[in-house]
């Protein structure tokens, strides 16, 4: 092990464990009131069941608890926490979690204090998880994942001053921001996981034809088809128009798998080449659209799975309050499965363009050796 791979496991360690340490004694850092639980016990449950005969549980649950801040820090405080056995907008609270309260008007200075819960604190998990996250990372990319770290941090930086601009702009439209900043997360990327070289510039310019392509296509149906189908509802508390918002999300959400399969295909390509230089264009093209098909089911797949996820939980909020099954469907996963289409057109259009965009930087590799 080199010297100067020891220096970075050495500040590695020690960000981890200040970073750890940091967010479990913070607390002077806020200015709400937080408090540990210290003790819990359900005084009371209830049995419930509705018109449509889905049953759950109520409980009552009184905590006990340390404030951690503020003037009243080291006092006891007494908390009613009501939730339900399904868990859907509240949940139990054991000895140990961390809470942030709301202190009522203290009016027996002997009693304990008072008050109710306004949320959780969450971020020594955060922090633990995204150590997780950073830490496979670097075991398993090494080197390109440490550049694949920078690369996240740099484009959430920048994802986040764009939508500050738009935000604190009403004349700059969300979509020409998004296209610009495809670009960027594009290039920033693709650069630093994989350098300058012949395979970065045609994954490149395959991401970004991909991802322009599908979204000309997705907009030109849309436009053809009066957008009858889709349903803006989850949209309408924007106070932007929720068309723009709706194509952003759409090229923002397709870039992601036309990078991924225009990195594969122009990898896999370079690499046939490096492997034999003597492999004709035409055996290169098959080789090239076998592995394209090979991974174009999979890819689409993970979109479709991805969009639809999110909506299973209002899916099943619907279902059991019978609400139609095609009504459901209609108003929960119009937009979902819009954007699983959008990013699957982005996905399909990207191998051919990918292929003949890759053969031809290897062929301009051939001509300068």
């Amino acid at each position: 092990m080199t010297r100067g791979k020891i220096i970075f496991l050495i500040l590695v360690a020690l960000c981890f464990i200040s970073s750890v340490v940091f967010v479990y004694h913070n607390y002077f850092l806020y200015d709400r009131p937080i408090a540990k639980v210290i003790d819990t016990s359900v005084e009371d449950t209830v049995k419930i069941t509705d018109e449509h005969h889905n049953k759950d549980q109520l409980f009552t649950q009184k905590i006990t608890a340390v404030i951690q801040n503020g003037e009243e820090k080291g006092q006891l405080i007494d908390l009613t926490n009501k939730y339900s056995l399904s868990g859907v907008y509240d949940q139990a609270y054991q000895v140990g979690n961390e809470l942030f309260v709301a202190i009522d008007k203290r009016t027996n200075e002997e009693a304990n204090l008072t008050g109710h819960i306004t949320n959780v604190k969450r971020d020594k998990y955060i922090v633990i998880i995204g150590w997780v996250f950073l830490f496979t990372l670097l075991i398993v990319g090494q080197r390109q994942g440490l550049f694949a770290i920078i690369s996240f941090a740099l484009n959430a930086v920048l994802l986040s001053y764009a939508l500050d601009v738009y935000v604190n702009s009403t004349t700059q439209s969300l979509l020409w921001i998004c296209g610009v900043i495809a670009i960027l997360f594009t290039i920033i990327s693709l650069v630093l996981v994989n350098g300058l070289n012949e395979k970065t510039y045609a994954a490149i310019v395959t991401t970004l034809m991909g991802t322009f392509t599908s979204l000309l296509i997705t907009y030109l149906a849309m436009w053809v088809t009066a957008e009858n189908g889709l349903h803006y509802e989850e949209m309408q508390f924007l106070t932007r128009p929720y068309h723009l918002v709706f194509m952003a999300g759409l090229l923002i959400g397709s870039l992601g798998a036309v990078m991924d399969v225009a990195i594969t295909m122009s990898s896999s390509i370079f690499e046939l080449h490096e492997k034999n230089p003597n492999m004709s264009m035409k055996a290169l093209k098959t080789s090239g659209m076998d592995i394209g098909r090979n991974i174009m089911g999979t890819i689409t797949s993970i979109l479709f799975f991805a969009y639809i996820s999110g909506s299973i939980p209002v899916l099943i909020l619907y279902l059991k309050n019978g609400v139609p099954l095609g009504f459901t469907f209609s108003m929960t996963l119009s937009l979902e499965v819009a954007r699983a289409l959008a990013g699957a057109i982005g996905v399909v259009l990207t191998i051919p363009i990918s292929l003949y965009t890759s053969m031809f930087f290897v062929n301009r590799k051939r001509a300068k050796s």
